[in-house]
């Protein structure tokens, strides 16, 4: 399983003011990681591809306004309203030991640590707060399984080699 190279980091809402720049919602962890990057890209349905350098960032509430090189109007900056904002891995927050890109994990396939029989593929990453839970749906019949992220549950992520390994606890799979 190849490793995700492009990560989501906001999507433009709306122009902000009246000289281009944009209002983004953060999908990323920390919106404060805006101001250490310079460049990212947009994807656009209408215009494709294209990578935007910024020039200013500014927090308004749970927003990012970010001014763009060559964006000075509103009608340049709507044009790319609910558009993606992308990092490649290499620009993309580093990660602490034992954490992992969510879009790395979805996709995986979860395997029992203890018979390696396969159960299912992971769907989805809920933060919960307290630790994420991640969604299997099963190989066998296509229900969900819901799969805390602790040590107890989780016994190895291998996002490198396509497959996790879980310790199925008592009740988990019932």
């Amino acid at each position: 399983m190849a490793l995700t190279q492009e990560f989501q980091i906001g999507v433009i809402v709306k122009p902000h003011g009246v000289h281009g720049e944009a209002c983004v919602f953060p999908t990323t962890d920390d919106p404060e990681r805006f101001r250490q990057i310079r460049e990212v890209v947009l994807d656009s349905p209408r215009d494709g591809r294209k990578t935007l350098t910024i020039l200013g960032v500014k927090r308004v509430k749970k927003f990012v306004v970010l001014k763009f090189k060559g964006i000075d109007t509103v009608e340049q900056i709507q044009r790319y309203r609910s558009c993606p904002l992308l990092v490649d891995r290499e620009h993309a927050s580093p990660l602490n030991e034992g954490e992992y890109y969510i879009a790395d994990v979805i996709g995986l396939t979860v395997f029992d640590a203890d018979t390696q029989e396969e159960l299912g593929v992971i769907t989805n990453v809920i933060e919960t707060g307290a630790n994420d839970v991640y969604e299997m749906k099963r190989s066998t019949d296509g229900t969900s399984v819901m799969l805390p992220a602790i040590k107890e549950c989780i016994r190895s992520i291998m996002p490198e080699d396509g497959r996790m390994e879980i310790h199925v606890m008592k009740g988990l799979m019932d």
